[in-house]
């Protein structure tokens, strides 16, 4: 009896386990179907829709739909229950749980594929962003929303975006968007070809050709990031901005629109559109509001004119002041180059309003420093050098050419002369006042005050006739191509002309003597030739472009597959499961170049570009 009684418990488990099974299965089976929480009126018309119901809303309210979590409410609906499908026209709303909300004129719902497909006036709605368009698809199964036909996205913070084409990822949640892609808002336009965005942060990637335009600038970029709420981003790729008055170009651009505000790194130039010039280097930040640029790492500044430009270059250079009264410091180290002038400084300044640049020292170095010598600002004009505590030149700011030096405080210009191997031309005082030709060459030299000179004198034949040596209250000068041809001691105190056999050796320099010829700088590429070599930083920012796999990719294809098969099963019609599903070779399926295959769910830091 006992054993009897064991065999027969064993039984009713076993029976009892498959009825809860069989039970649990039909639950879970008819939870996957569409239900009908409310109709109104319900009739069938096997003429017009075979195999469906018809369902309208009553007075009272509209009809209810449920699947899955998600609830639908329309005017009227077309239910294909053995499809475990249905159509929803009039005033038809989506909702599932707290965080999508659509609207639309119709839509239609594949319970089975879990593919939804709605038109006229689309709205669809989440906490951080809502999508209009015409007609847009909605894969519950991945959670994504795409429009192909055009539409628009609008987040109140950072603007209005419209695009052909768009998808969003409702779980990242992200948006991507494909050609025509402009977002407005009120500080700004951004137009690009490939646009990531990201709702809930406002952050906006920007691929191919794009711009970012403002009320006071243009930023254009083939590769860039742009925090829409924040108004700053970064450049790169063919990256510029174009101020009123001014365009950055660089490898990499930071840009702060609220102060507008920019930095750039790497290979950059800033062009004054006004004042015709340039400025390159490696590292530099430009202030608009200011009128301001700083640049360093290998600076250089072009002033451009019509036969011989004018170039500076110094450790560092600032520009400052509005385009009328541009002001320019470089420093330290700087030098000054053109074809028929050169010369170095600690610090180069110089003012376009008033056509004076200074050469000036700065004492401010220990004896250990590499610029501790302090030796006195220079200047180079065809065969002449000149020193002094200052220097002067003074240019006609309508002509823009050089026309007057002065040197201030021990002023000494030395030629070499033009046979004698060390024989140099030499005069010493305490100012000096020059005036160039039109060639920009030196005509005429007044030296002023404790003038001490020493001439090698030839003739006409160049032979020389000995070397004069003198001092005086000052001496006028004229130059004839670099030589000089008559010189006039005013208030001269005693002086002497000596055949060479003659002169003293050590009588043949003047105090303060010091010839530079070697650092003299003869091309462009010789202003940088003091400078220690330069290593560029490499710009760590985004990633290429790389976008996610079609909307309608393989599985989606298989899930509807496998959807109009059961339905096909089920009745001898074609299903209505791949309905509006665009076919392989439209338009609008394959969205993205060939070169671009695996997605990209997040990109680079913003802020991470080295400098």
């Amino acid at each position: 009896m006992r054993q009897t009684f064991y065999i027969l418990n064993k039984l009713q488990v076993l029976f009892i386990t498959l009825i809860i099974g069989f039970v649990s299965i039909t639950n879970a089976q008819e939870k996957k179907k569409i239900e009908i929480k409310y109709s109104g009126f319900l009739h069938v018309d096997e003429a017009i829709y075979p195999g469906a119901k018809v369902l309208t809303r009553d007075d009272a309210q509209q009809v209810h739909i449920e699947h899955k979590g998600a609830n639908m409410w329309c005017d009227k609906a077309i239910h294909y229950s053995k499809e475990n499908f249905i159509e929803a026209y009039g005033n038809v709303q989506v909702k599932q749980g707290d965080t999508i909300n659509m609207t639309s004129k119709y839509v239609e719902y594949s319970g089975a594929s879990g593919l939804a497909f709605a038109s006229g006036d689309v709205v669809l709605k989440d906490p951080n962003s809502t999508i209009s368009s015409d007609t847009l698809y909605f894969d519950r199964v991945k959670q994504q929303a795409f429009y192909k036909n055009g539409g628009t996205v609008v987040k109140d913070s950072s603007g209005t975006i419209t695009s052909k084409i768009g998808r969003y990822y409702m779980d990242i949640p992200k948006y991507q968007f494909v050609e025509d892609v402009v977002l407005v808002n009120k500080e700004s336009t951004i137009n690009s070809n490939f646009f990531d965005f990201y709702p809930d942060t406002g952050h906006a990637y920007l691929f191919g050709p794009s711009t970012i335009t403002t009320e006071t600038s243009v930023t254009y970029c083939e590769k860039g990031f742009y925090d829409t709420e924040k108004k700053v981003g970064y450049a790169l790729k063919k990256a510029r901005i174009d101020y009123d008055n001014r365009i950055i170009e660089g490898d990499s651009l930071y840009f702060d629109n609220n102060i507008s505000f920019a930095s750039a790194s790497n290979n950059i130039k800033v062009t004054d559109t006004i004042n015709n010039s340039i400025i390159k280097g490696h590292y530099a930040e430009v202030f608009k509001e200011n009128d301001s640029v700083f640049i360093t790492k290998r600076a250089l500044a072009i002033t451009l004119q019509e036969n011989d430009s004018i170039y500076m270059h110094a450790d560092k250079i600032m520009v400052t002041g509005k385009p009328e009264n541009r002001i320019v410091r470089a420093y330290y180290n700087a030098k000054i180059f053109k074809t028929d002038l050169s010369g170095k400084a600690d610090s180069i300044h110089s003012n376009q309003k008033t056509g004076i640049t200074e050469l000036i020292n700065i004492d401010r170095f220990s004896s250990s420093d590499k610029f501790s010598t302090q030796r006195k600002p220079i200047l180079w004009n065809i065969e002449n050098q000149m020193t002094g505590d200052t220097i002067h030149l003074i240019s006609n700011t309508e002509t823009e050419k050089i026309d007057s030096l002065r040197v201030f405080n021990n002023a000494f210009i030395i030629s070499k002369d033009t046979i004698s191997e060390d024989g140099y031309n030499q005069i010493y005082g305490m100012r000096l006042i020059g005036l160039f030709n039109e060639e920009n060459a030196l005509r005429q030299v007044d030296i002023i005050k404790n003038a001490e000179s020493i001439f090698y004198t030839r003739n006409d034949k160049q032979e020389l006739i000995g070397i004069d040596k003198a001092k005086s209250g000052s001496i006028s000068m004229l130059f004839a191509d670099g030589d000089i041809e008559e010189y006039n001691r005013i208030n001269q105190v005693d002086g002497n002309l000596y055949p060479e056999s003659q002169y003293p050796e050590k009588e043949k320099i003047l105090k303060g003597f010091d010839w530079r010829e070697d650092e003299r700088p003869l091309s462009v590429e010789d202003l940088f030739k003091d400078d220690p070599p330069l290593v560029l930083p490499v710009i760590k920012g985004l990633e290429d472009y790389v976008p996610q796999e079609d909307f309608f990719d393989e599985e989606m294809l298989e899930r509807i597959k496998n959807a109009d098969n059961r339905a096909k099963n089920n009745k001898k019609e074609p299903s209505k499961a791949l309905r509006h599903i665009p076919k392989p070779t439209e338009k609008g399926q394959k969205l993205m170049p060939k070169m671009m295959k695996k997605p990209i769910e997040k990109l680079g830091n913003p802020n991470d570009i080295s400098k």
